[in-house]
């Protein structure tokens, strides 16, 4: 029997914070309480643990373990008190998804309408899986799909029919 192009996973142990802010003049403090560099436009940054995506021209998204979530809330609550800017837990509104293997690409390459393929290693992309919107990044191995939680049962199911062995781009 034929392998599936990628492993799909759901990830279940990830915190999710949204800040909202003017970047420019409050990107030293975002980055010093998230502990993460901040990312170009575009981009994603990581320290292995923590990573900080850039997702417009005032929204970062800070991903991190779970436990953590609760203690980088304050943290950049403080930190931006003095700034007009948004931070906010939604960890329970985002599901994780990863899709790992030789052929990742290739899944998404059937649900995305953009080049994944020319996005940078530490490329950050939003875009769309089929019907939902999505971020995607790049991560060892594959990638990573966010999305919002109310449709994370689509989200799994359109992952793995695209992943289904025998369904690869390439002439059979």
């Amino acid at each position: 029997m034929a392998e599936a192009l990628a492993k799909i996973s759901q990830v279940q142990d990830w915190g999710m914070i949204q800040i909202r802010a003017d970047l420019a003049r409050a990107g030293e403090a975002i980055a010093a309480a998230a502990g993460v560099a901040l990312p170009e436009r575009g981009r994603i940054t990581t320290d292995g643990r923590r990573s900080l995506g850039w997702m417009s021209p005032d929204e970062l998204l800070l991903v991190l373990p779970r436990a953590e979530t609760a203690e980088a809330l304050a943290a950049l609550q403080d930190a931006l008190s003095t700034e007009h800017a948004l931070v906010l837990d939604v960890s329970d509104m985002r599901a994780a998804f990863r899709i790992q293997g030789a052929r990742a690409l290739d899944v998404l390459a059937k649900l995305c309408p953009t080049d994944l393929a020319a996005m940078p290693e530490d490329g950050l992309r939003r875009t769309r899986a089929a019907q939902v919107a999505c971020g995607i990044w790049r991560e060892p191995g594959g990638y990573v799909l966010i999305g919002f939680r109310s449709v994370a049962d689509y989200l799994r199911g359109i992952l793995t029919g695209a992943a289904a062995p025998g369904t690869q781009l390439d002439p059979r």
